[in-house]
């Protein structure tokens, strides 16, 4: 009796009370859920709802929906849609605008239409209440994107087509509940629709374009992380407001925030492994709880009128979503398996669903004889809601993992990655660690350019052998870990190298060699004198002494600022061997950044880039420039965002121009304010027989006789940025 006594002074009452035992009962649930039900091959989302359903006050009554489960639960929906915003391939995104428009119209009318008939004529509802039940239907969740974002087809186009699709959807759905609501309360008139227009103009104009400028300023000032991560909270939520105050739900909000944040965000950067890390692990758990704990199993028992109710709604709801993403998959020529991750997206009920029923349910329309409120929604509704959100959530899980697993099947069961399941990964990136302020951006570098998810990462810093420092040796160390530290912030191992050496060029050049590196990543120091030594002596070695693609980089501001890379292209690039390889290292500066690609060259060289272009589009202009002596012309035209890449080329090769030895330089003199890379390309290629003559100017030409050479050269680069 004394323990109760003792346990109940503390805390121990039922519901829990006590806010540390709620918060561990609530983390051992995160942690045991998903690992128990997994084992049923339960998706882990299913698991958290259920394991709320048992244990909210509709169960055993463990836990209490407290406001500090609303709240959290609030954070983890809003944190859903902001990173659905944040992972959308904004190139796909726009590409596929019309699509998803045409997505969103279907998702929304076929749910409207369905659902009104279905009110009217099978419950006996009156049109309003009617209308705002279809609006129900028409409106859903992203609820199954963790599911789809696990198994790494989050920058797939239906994906990005369906969230386009959502937002559209969603917006309409709730402007139809605000619309409806306001006829009820006689507040419908003129006015009513120049207030709305007005107040939704003016909230998506500051996101859409106060918030990039916003983040882009913070970005290049502030370097710490954790400051970093309040300002995208700080904004995702003040977005959210700003689209409640606007007249639409907060879910808008944090999605379009997620689009404004999108470009400065990479998805290979720290900042975005964190976001996705804390959402992932406690936010979004936290919301699939709450909604579990809103469900009452006795309803299935108790009253007959609202199962019947529940049974109406989850089949109107189902059968509708499944026509819209049925005729989606018809007028696009999508796959069964695409189709079913549109479904699966779209099919899952809970957050505009439950605004509108809550707002619907407390809406008072008058009182019967006995004095009984008479509701725009009533209880029947309210419990037939719960219900329908677990078994749409459960179906939407389901679809959504069996789509997403045979989509990844399919990716990976290509020619090209059986290829590499067969031969042993030779892509080994190298990043020699010299001066503390470039370690950051440059280990970001060559992550944002990796073409392999499982890509071996190598950070190196060589030691002088004359004369031995335990000092230098000891800092030589430290910033090794630096950099490990970097890349393990994005979920990639690096391995550290102290290598001891009569001089720089040596020690480089050896392990190059041993480890058998492909690309080596280079920082220069802005204060750097480039004339000098530094690109001097040390280029010139590893230029001489090494085939591997060389990359060197001066860092100004971070990767993501970078709104357009200007990529001057040498005559004769494509003549080179190494120029798949340096080419599939800028389309993924695109493609992982959003960074807009202008390239500069010959007719013959962008002709073959283009066709690149259309096999994987990503944000690219093409301009030509014949005459390469007359570099500084493009050189002028970069703005205060602009970034430069300039591909180099070794002496004696087919690409190379006297000008070159005078480029770094101009870069110096005239680009005090801008990033740029110097690319030297490899000069050993692919194996492939039909590669082997592309260093012999006398048997090729671009234009006419061996247009066959061009496309197996396209297809190898397809291939190569397929892996991922």
């Amino acid at each position: 009796m004394r323990l109760l006594s003792i346990l109940h002074s503390n805390g121990l009452t039922f519901p829990l009370e006590n806010p540390v035992l709620i918060f561990s009962v609530i983390l051992f649930i995160i942690l045991f859920a998903p690992l128990v039900l997994n084992l049923l091959k339960v998706p882990h989302l299913i698991g958290l709802i259920i394991a709320g359903a048992v244990v909210g006050p509709n169960g055993i009554n463990l836990l209490m929906r407290d406001s500090s489960v609303e709240l959290f639960g609030t954070v983890g929906l809003l944190y859903i849609m902001f990173l659905a915003g944040m992972e959308i391939d904004m190139a796909d995104f726009r590409k596929n605008s019309r699509k998803s428009i045409i997505f969103g119209l279907y998702t929304f009318i076929i749910p409207m239409i369905l659902g009104i008939l279905s009110g009217v004529y099978l419950l006996g509802f009156n049109l309003t209440t009617s209308i705002l039940l279809a609006s129900m239907f028409a409106s859903h969740t992203l609820v199954a994107y963790p599911v789809i974002s696990q198994y790494g087809i989050s920058r797939n186009r239906v994906v990005g087509i369906t969230l386009g699709g959502t937002m559209i959807t969603d917006t309409l759905a709730l402007l139809v509940l605000a619309v409806i609501v306001g006829m009820t309360r006689g507040e419908i008139d003129p006015g009513f629709w120049l207030t709305l227009s007005i107040s939704m103009a003016i909230f998506i104009a500051v996101v859409a374009f106060l918030v990039p400028l916003l983040g882009r300023w913070f970005f290049k000032r502030y370097g710490d992380k954790v400051s970093q991560y309040i300002f995208v909270l700080g904004v995702v939520f003040v977005s959210a407001y700003l689209a409640e105050l606007a007249g639409v739900e907060a879910i808008i909000g944090a999605f379009l925030a997620g689009l404004a944040l999108n470009r400065l965000v990479p998805n290979t950067s720290p900042l975005m492994n964190r976001i996705e890390f804390v959402g992932n692990a406690l936010f979004i758990p936290f919301f699939l709880i709450g909604v579990g704990m809103l469900i009452d199993f006795r309803v299935l028992i108790s009253n007959f009128e609202a199962i019947l109710v529940a049974i109406v709604m989850t089949v109107a709801a189902t059968t509708s979503k499944y026509i819209a993403a049925y005729l989606t998959q018809k007028t696009f020529n999508f796959t069964k398996d695409e189709r079913r991750v549109i479904f699966g997206l779209s099919n899952a009920q809970a957050a505009a669903t439950l605004a509108a029923v809550l707002v619907g349910y407390n809406v008072i329309l008058g009182e019967t004889d006995a004095g009984e409120p008479i509701r725009l929604l009533n209880e029947n509704i309210l419990n037939g809601t719960i219900l329908m959100i677990l078994v749409t959530c459960t179906i939407a899980s389901f679809v959504a993992q069996k789509g997403a697993q045979n989509i990844a099947r399919q990716v990976g069961d290509t020619e090209e990655e059986k290829n590499q399941k067969a031969k042993p990964d030779n892509e080994k990136l190298l990043v020699t660690i010299s001066h503390p302020d470039t370690i950051e951006e440059l280990v970001n570098l060559a992550i944002t350019l990796k073409s392999k998810s499982n890509s071996d990462l190598y950070g190196l810093n060589v030691v002088s052998q004359e004369s031995f420092d335990p000092v230098k040796e000891r800092e030589a160390r430290n910033t090794l870990q630096r950099a490990a530290t970097v890349a393990a912030a994005t979920d990639k191992h690096m391995q550290e190298l102290l290598r001891y050496d009569l001089n720089v060029v040596n020690g480089i050049t050896n392990v190059v060699k041993e480890q058998k590196i492909t690309d080596i990543f280079m920082g220069l120091h802005h204060k750097s004198k480039i004339a000098g030594s530094i690109l001097g002596s040390i280029t010139e070695g590893l230029l001489s002494q090494s085939h591997a693609t060389i990359f060197i980089y001066r860092i100004i501001q971070p990767l993501s600022t970078v709104k357009r890379h200007l990529v001057i292209v040498p005559p004769d690039a494509e003549k080179e061997p190494g120029f798949a390889f340096w080419i599939m290292r800028i389309w993924k500066l695109a493609d992982n950044t959003g960074g807009k690609l202008l390239f500069y060259g010959q007719e013959s060289t962008l002709k073959v880039i283009a066709k690149l272009h259309k096999k994987h589009p990503v944000p690219a202009e093409f301009k030509e420039f014949d005459d390469y002596d007359d570099i500084l012309v493009i050189l002028a035209e970069a703005g205060e965002d602009d970034g430069v890449v300039v591909v180099m080329s070794r002496k004696n090769a087919v690409s190379y121009q006297g000008i070159m030895a005078r480029i770094p330089k101009y870069l110096k003199k005239y680009l005090k304010k801008n990033n740029f890379i110097l690319v030297y390309p490899r000069q050993h290629g692919f194996k492939e027989a039909v590669l082997n003559d592309f260093g012999n100017p006398e048997k090729l030409d671009f234009l006419s006789e061996n247009i066959e050479r061009i496309d197996n050269l396209i297809d190898n680069i397809s291939r190569m940025l397929r892996r991922n």
